[in-house]
């Protein structure tokens, strides 16, 4: 099964190559322009606008939304899981990673949450996924709490560069799928 690419905005081309990803969930700032990579298909491309904040009502920042996440759990749904799925913010600290925890289980919903949230602070020292992204993707997708609990669980990740990308597994190792 492949895993989720999480990665810095500056480091997108290097590890879609790297890792072989031909579809992306972007995570930018409204109107931040970029080059999507050779690699990545242009119809398998999802670019959400906003900002890494945990609140909504900031002036002309865009706080994450329901709609942001609603399109982040249909991309992964319709991802055919052949190749690794790329997800990138400016950094890959805060909102990649959230993104990252919610395609996971919206693709595997039957995975524990504790066990994916510990997975992506052992992959990821730096990860501190956006409590608002998080919290959506919860109720968005049932979960009772329990992933917003888990990543409260592990804290705030270390001080990051922005430099650090990393892949989370979407399974414990030797791990099986149902079915």
């Amino acid at each position: 099964m492949p895993d989720i690419i999480v990665s810095p905005l500056a480091r997108i081309a290097e590890m879609a190559v790297r890792h072989g990803c031909t579809e992306m969930i972007s995570l930018v700032a409204k109107g931040q322009d970029f080059h999507r990579p050779g690699v990545i298909a242009q119809g398998r491309h999802l670019k959400l606008g906003m900002n890494d904040i945990t609140f909504a009502g900031t002036g002309d920042l865009v706080a994450p939304q329901e709609e942001h996440v609603r399109q982040i759990i249909a991309f992964a749904h319709e991802w055919d899981r052949t190749r690794p799925l790329l997800v990138h913010c400016w950094m890959g600290v805060s909102r990649s990673p959230a993104a990252a925890l919610i395609a996971a289980l919206s693709v595997l919903p039957d995975q524990d949450d504790d066990a994916l949230v510990k997975r992506l602070r052992q992959a990821s020292p730096f990860a501190t996924p956006n409590t608002r992204l998080v919290e959506i993707g919860d109720a968005v997708l049932q979960r009772n709490g329990r992933l917003t609990v888990a990543v409260r669980a592990i804290g705030r990740g270390a001080d990051a560069d922005g430099n650090a990308p990393f892949v989370l597994p979407l399974l414990a190792e030797g791990a099986a799928v149902a079915g």
